[in-house]
């Protein structure tokens, strides 16, 4: 069996893999519901953008399903403490979610303006919320969590819900929003064509520019805001039962770009994350969809990694005792746990990814106004 500190490693790489294989394949479909109501004019038009994800949205939401129970099995302090303090947040995440299934199934049930376009506007509720709540809670991760753990362990979060809705976690829930909004407006231009086609270009490429921007002035606004970063000031053992109370923690003004400093290649990231949404919209627009999708995920990806590797080795920082930080070092489940668990992920990843790229490999191509009306009764 591996070792403890290479599984604590491996873990934090695997969850990262979960969150950005949910942002990429759940996150195009959220990106399609929230450019629906704009992008579809009519109601021939709206079931085709439908119908573009109707087959993969519930395959696609696998992702975060079993994100969070990785979470919840390599990192219990992580999943129990979040799940406090980000309570309503996270139930508004669900709420959300709610008109997803319901309005994929139920919008076409009935042919009438009112209902649909009431199915409408709650599939845009179920693509535009998450990503937003989501970005929100990344940005609240860099600036600290308020919570504590008392003499038994037990976590308290002493902030409040509208604390979360603060001035930079609502500029990171602005760039999470553009990110899959661009995503998804990418994938809709290469399962479409005319005017909806065009549309999505366009708003792909809008979306693409308000993501480089305000992934630019998050980072501006972490290195020179006044946002303090974290950092382990004790020595640690990497192969020791998690105890997040054995360690001292600092807050210092741009901790979060130290581990950009100890290796130069990290760069590569937060430049991913730039170069890969504007090509992406250059190659949308030029009709190379295909490309476009990769270079979008790739941007993703960046984004994504961007943070992880500023916040390493911390996975949820304490703004009212940083002693209580979690890191991957001291929020894990333990070494036999870890270690089924990756021989489990090692199986049966590859499985859902093979599975998965072979559905949409079977299910390819355009979806057309025509292709709808031939399918009346199996269409969405």
């Amino acid at each position: 069996m591996l070792d403890y500190p290479t599984l604590k490693i491996i873990w934090w790489l695997l969850v990262g893999v979960l969150l950005i294989g949910f942002a990429i394949m759940d996150g195009h479909d959220m990106g399609v519901g929230t450019l629906l109501p704009f992008v579809g004019r009519s109601d021939d038009e709206r079931r085709v953008i439908i119908n573009t994800v109707g087959p993969h949205w519930d395959g696609n939401q696998v992702w975060f399903i079993t994100g969070g129970g990785a979470i919840f099995a390599a990192w219990p302090l992580v999943y129990a403490t979040a799940f406090s303090g980000f309570y309503w947040a996270m139930l508004a995440v669900l709420w959300a979610l709610f008109f997803r299934p319901v309005g994929f199934d139920y919008r076409s049930k009935i042919h009438h303006p009112t209902w649909r376009s009431a199915w409408d506007w709650g599939l845009f509720v179920g693509g535009a919320v998450p990503p937003l709540i989501f970005g929100v809670a990344f940005g609240n991760l860099l600036q600290g969590v308020p919570f504590q753990f008392d003499a038994f362990m037990v976590s308290t979060y002493t902030g409040t819900f509208w604390q979360l809705l603060n001035p930079f976690a609502l500029l990171c829930g602005v760039l999470s929003s553009a990110m899959i909004t661009m995503h998804g407006g990418i994938y809709l231009a290469h399962r479409t064509e005319g005017e909806v086609q065009r549309r999505a270009r366009r708003a792909a490429a809008w979306a693409a520019l308000v993501a480089v921007l305000a992934f630019l002035a998050a980072g501006a606004w972490l290195r020179w805001g006044g946002i303090d970063g974290y950092a382990i000031t004790s020595a640690i053992d990497p192969a020791a039962p998690s105890n997040p109370m054995a360690k001292t923690v600092a807050r210092s003004a741009g901790a979060w770009w130290a581990n950009y400093g100890k290796v130069p290649a990290l760069w590569l990231l937060p430049a991913l994350g730039v170069a890969g949404a504007l090509a992406g919209a250059a190659l949308s627009g030029a009709g190379r969809t295909l490309l476009a999708f990769v270079a979008s995920a790739l941007s993703l990806a960046g984004i994504i990694g961007t943070a992880g590797a500023a916040m390493f080795p911390f996975v949820m920082p304490s703004s009212s005792l940083p002693q209580a930080s979690l890191t991957i070092w001291d929020c894990v489940s333990s070494h036999f746990t870890l270690g089924l668990m990756f021989w489990v992920a090692l199986i049966f990843v590859p499985i859902v990814v093979s599975y998965t790229g072979w559905a949409y490999r079977v299910m390819r191509g355009k979806v057309t106004a025509e292709h709808i009306r031939a399918n009346e009764h199996s269409a969405y």
